[in-house]
């Protein structure tokens, strides 16, 4: 395989079309849209509210390794080979947050010759998307605690504020604070935590809101603590009176940013929730203008198939009404190899036999989609280091579960490496149904649909709760919040609670600490495990590798 240069010399050496022109591809008029500069724009709300004509297509994966395994990648070279094929293809991923790429995990555009572009723009500041979620969500933040120090008519019990502040940077410090102090003037001392904005509820009330009017609906249902007393009555971002300013501030963030692949497709970036904290899915109005524009959409959902595609298919599909039709399975020859145990420090050496105790991970995430009624096709990702031993066994393996595989290169060939696995997608959906239907049914009490995720998705034997969850879950379902979608948060390196746990264990229980409500984004949040919605930096940061030279060139990133 040649060498291919780093994922921001490739893009800084793109040719770009105006946007104006990779609008006119979808049928979009210039009064459509707001210029962000020359390759950025913002698509009138007005679209998504067409009828669909389009087809959807979910990308998603096995579990990862630290790296990641190209999804976003795969996504945006799939795409790219639809349109070689004379397809009117278009994609709809995540925004990235600003957090992992000053950490450890980078951007999210995509990579080698499969990029969304401005690379640069897209990873850093966009077009002010994430920086509105954090005031609107901040907002709100200062408003209960203004509300607190002057005379708290809602009789606000400030040992029960359930809504935190947000910030878009990995910052281990704001995981537990204590504000307010200072004296009287300074507001009422109490405890606060940060959580970073891929997991604030006004990011997940973003990602789903279908229009601006669903927007201010579910952001009035928010619910930032309850009253003092043994009742508990929920407070509501609408009791404070915020609901209108906030909606203000998501102005422009509520429309769908277009941009364009390496090979000057279009493509459309919206959105940004995590998946292993939130659901993990690019927004619905950016998925409905897709479906709008074009014949065939392809989107995204983070992590592997046991948190995005779960989370895609009951949560986000659900509250939409979307119907995918095909999903594709990305798994990488590493990722099988970690999963059966080989030496991480050494996945670039051929070890057939950590492959095969690694395959029944690949297994897990077939039957995983499968069980949701959509055909499915094993996308494998080529990497350098992947023998065609390797690469040949994982092929079998697939082909003996009746799915659809296909080889993909489109991190070093770009649309010309995704062709093949362009044309499974198409035979598949010129020749499978989809028979798409949500996992469980969401008048079933909490814990339920917990334990059917966990021992349907998960392959385990149930969940066992902490004190604390338990009185979560009476309490939620005592105020009306039982009957909605659950979203799991937990490791994204297993499918259970314990990263440590690779490939396909069985045997084991989920542990949920802690239960909480999103009633805006019309969910509650079940966490299970070690896992933080505010990351920390690691001992030697992607940031110390940044530099900005004399002419303006951005250097380190990715």
């Amino acid at each position: 395989m040649a060498t291919v240069p780093s994922d921001i010399e490739i893009a800084q050496h793109a040719k770009l079309r105006p946007i104006v022109d990779v609008a006119a591809d979808l049928g979009l008029k210039a009064d459509e849209l707001d210029l962000y500069g020359k390759y950025k724009a913002k698509i009138d709300l007005d679209v998504s509210q067409r009828p669909a004509r389009g087809r959807l297509v979910l990308v998603t994966g096995v579990n990862p390794t630290a790296a990641g395994e190209g999804k976003s990648t795969t996504l945006v070279g799939l795409t790219q080979a639809m349109r070689r094929l004379g397809k009117n293809a278009v994609l709809c991923m995540r925004e990235p947050s600003m957090g992992p790429v000053f950490g450890v995990k980078g951007g999210a555009a995509g990579g080698g010759y499969a990029q969304v572009v401005p690379m640069e723009d897209i990873n850093l500041h966009f077009t002010g998307d994430f920086h509105a979620i954090a005031s609107a969500h901040n907002l709100l933040s200062a408003m209960f605690d203004n509300h607190l120090t002057q005379g708290n008519a809602l009789n606000a019990d400030p040992r029960r504020i359930t809504w935190p502040r947000t910030i878009d940077m990995n910052d281990r410090a704001l995981r537990d604070a204590v504000i307010g102090l200072g004296g009287v003037a300074n507001g009422v001392v109490r405890e606060e935590k940060w959580v970073i904005i891929p997991a604030s509820e006004v990011m997940a009330i973003l990602a789903l809101a279908s229009s601006r009017e669903d927007l201010e609906a579910r952001l009035a249902n928010i619910v930032v603590g309850s009253t003092a007393g043994a009742k508990r009555v929920p407070i509501r971002a609408s009791d404070l009176k915020a609901v209108g300013a906030m909606s203000l501030l998501l102005k422009d963030a509520i429309r769908p940013n277009l941009v364009q692949t390496l090979e000057g497709g279009p493509a459309i970036v919206h959105a940004g929730p995590f998946g292993n904290i939130a659901h993990g899915c690019n927004s619905v109005i950016a998925t409905k203008t897709g479906l709008a524009l074009a014949d065939i959409v392809l989107t995204e959902a983070g992590f592997g198939s046991d948190l995005g595609a779960e989370k895609f298919f009951d949560i986000k599909c659900r509250s939409a009404g979307l119907n995918p039709e095909v999903a594709v399975l990305v798994a990488t020859v590493r990722a099988l190899k970690l999963n059966g145990g080989a030496n991480k420090k050494n996945l670039a050496a051929e070890d057939l036999g950590a492959l095969e105790k690694g395959l029944p991970n690949l297994a897990l995430h077939i039957e995983n989609v499968a069980q949701f009624g959509v055909p499915v096709i094993v996308a494998i990702n080529r990497f350098i280091t992947d023998s065609d031993a390797e690469l040949a066994m994982v092929a079998d393996f697939a082909r003996k579960h009746k799915v659809r595989v296909a080889l993909n290169e489109v991190w070093e060939k770009g649309g010309e490496g995704g062709e093949e696995l362009a044309r499974a997608v198409l035979d598949a959906l010129d020749n499978d149904t989809s028979a798409f239907k949500p996992l469980y049914d969401v008048k079933q009490p909490i814990k339920a649909k917990i334990d059917t995720i966990v021992r349907k998705v998960y392959g385990g034997d149930g969940a066992d709760y902490t004190p604390k969850a338990d009185r979560a879950i009476e309490y939620l379902e005592s105020i009306g919040l039982g009957e909605t979608p659950v979203c799991m948060a937990k490791t994204q390196y297993s499918v259970t609670d314990d990263a440590t746990k690779m490939g396909r264990p069985t045997g084991f229980r989920i542990n949920v600490n802690e239960v909480y409500p999103l009633a805006g984004a019309g969910f509650v949040v079940a966490q299970a495990g070690d896992i933080m919605t505010m990351p920390g930096l690691p001992k030697e940061p992607s940031a110390e590798k940044m530099s900005i030279s004399k002419d303006g060139t951005i250097l380190g990133l990715f």
